[in-house]
């Protein structure tokens, strides 16, 4: 039974648009800018009010000390010169509660300061004099009270306002010259406080959907300006998932947060182009050294099929110790790459260095060690810490005339030194740091047997890298190559611990 191919996934659907951000950057907008105008609107409604209904109360005041001064002159209840009722009431009281003076309307009606069953009341004095019992709160003869006090009272003047009108009240104390107490109450019309609330009230609520049609308008287009360029940096990048890695993405010329933002996909293109075309020709360069000793071997092989007096163990013998070599060589070069970090453990350098040459054989040359007594410890993985060694001596014999050297020392902040030395034609300056590239031979005419696959540079710089040190190589004294690998003491060492 086979199975059946996966069903493609269906295109991805573009975003509704308001649950993109565009519209949710316009949305909050529109929304904040809403409240702070309501909240601004409110705040304005009731300044303006409370300067208004003060101003009433100023209006009211002047006309009640008006006629409080004709009192306190003697001018007689039925002369006084009393403002227009309509829109300034006033009444003139007596210490009985008996209505002394009033226009038309107000003379036969209560005082105003019995008017606490009035509707709407929006405010009570502070003192409404209304018991004159206590003649420490009375004017002298003929003078008016300095104290003034406020009421908002609705009065119904007139037939045509059914429902009453409001006035802010003012009244005070005057004595007579004869010395009698009267109680001035004069009011003033807040119509225009009302008509004017209303008039801004209104003009606000038909200017506010305007004004957040706007500014909901301007947030839509600013923000469809600034995000243009990372929708077209989306485009170019679902364009570039396809293979092709050397494509970039439009960077804005603006400095902005979007500009950074193609910069940082842009390094981040060429750093992962670089990544891939190392890859590809690691594998590339990988299967061509593969390819040698496997089509040896199956040349070999087939010969000795046909002919098996020919079989010759020993090249069958060398082929598979390269193809050892060679697969554990990228086997270790794999593992680098994808991050593993080494094992470390302290160990001494110089007894490391020891160990490695008593187990080495079969070197062309002897290696001659100068391995000062002390310690020279650091934290690192032996295993790889070996193959470093191992790398840097076969290439020293493969390139040495007589002599091959290894020292350990101590190097700057503790640092320990481990210097390789070679009396061989040396590395020229300008390919330095080309000789640590994955296969490379600068040594064409070299057979490949004799010149290896070009990774054990590669990898001594890998490992060296990974323990946080650092190698370098420079010219011998007398001639030759000079590697020099520098690793951190214990205190500064990089390498984990098991």
């Amino acid at each position: 039974m086979t199975d059946r191919p996966a069903a493609p996934e269906p295109p991805a659907r573009p975003p509704r648009w308001w649950g993109s951000v565009r519209a949710r950057t316009t949305l909050a907008s529109t929304l904040v800018v809403a409240l702070a105008l309501v909240a601004a609107g409110v705040a304005v409604l009731a300044v303006l009010q409370r300067n208004l209904v003060d101003s009433a109360g100023l209006q009211a005041e002047v006309a009640a000390r008006e006629v409080a001064t004709q009192v306190a002159v003697g001018t007689p209840f039925d002369r006084l010169d009393l403002p227009d009722e309509d829109d300034r009431p006033v009444q003139v009281v007596g210490a009985d509660r008996t209505v002394l003076a009033a226009g038309d309307d107000l003379h036969h009606a209560p005082p105003l300061a019995d008017f606490t069953h009035a509707p709407h009341r929006t405010g009570t004095s502070d003192d409404e004099h209304g018991d004159h019992g206590d003649d420490d709160d009375a004017p002298a003869r003929g003078s008016a009270a300095a104290h003034v006090a406020f009421r908002t009272l609705t009065l119904r003047l007139h037939d045509d306002h059914p429902d009453g009108q409001q006035f802010r009240v003012a009244g005070l104390l005057a004595t007579a010259p004869n010395g009698q107490i009267v109680t001035v109450y004069a009011g003033s019309s807040l119509n225009t406080e009302r008509q004017a609330v209303s008039g801004v009230r209104d003009a606000m609520l038909i200017g506010l959907p305007a004004l957040l049609l706007v500014v909901a308008a301007v947030t839509w287009l600013v923000t469809r300006r600034a995000l243009r360029p990372v929708e077209g940096i989306r485009a170019e990048l679902a364009e570039i998932t396809d293979g092709d890695l050397s494509r970039r993405v439009p960077q804005p010329a603006s400095r902005d947060e979007v500009a950074r933002l193609a910069r940082t996909t842009n390094a981040t293109l060429a750093a992962l182009e670089q990544s891939v075309e190392r890859q590809r020709q690691f594998v590339a360069d990988a299967s061509h050294e593969l390819r040698s000793p496997i089509a040896s071997l199956r040349t070999q092989l087939e010969v000795a099929r046909a002919h098996p007096d020919l079989l010759e163990l020993d090249g069958l013998i060398e082929d598979t110790v390269r193809l050892e070599r060679v697969a554990s060589d990228l086997l270790l070069l794999a593992r680098l790459d994808a991050g593993e970090q080494p094992r470390a453990q302290r160990l001494d350098l110089a007894e490391l260095v020891r160990d490695e040459l008593a187990h080495r054989s079969g070197d062309r040359l002897p290696v001659a060690a100068a391995l000062p007594d002390g310690s020279f410890p650091v934290d690192a993985s032996r295993t790889q810490l070996a193959r470093v060694l191992g790398n840097l001596l076969d290439n020293a014999q493969r390139h040495a005339g007589s002599t091959v050297r290894v020292a350990v020392g101590h190097g700057a902040d503790g640092a320990v030194a481990l210097d390789v030395i070679d009396d061989g034609p040396g590395v020229p300056p300008a390919d330095r740091e080309r000789v640590f590239t994955r296969f490379i031979r600068l040594d064409d005419a070299r057979t490949r047997d004799e010149g290896g696959a070009g990774l054990g540079l590669a990898i001594v710089r890998d490992v060296v890298h990974r323990h946080g040190g650092r190698i370098e190589v420079g010219d011998a004294d007398g001639g030759g190559a000079h590697f020099t690998v520098t690793l951190p003491g214990p205190a500064r060492s990089t390498g984990h611990r098991p």
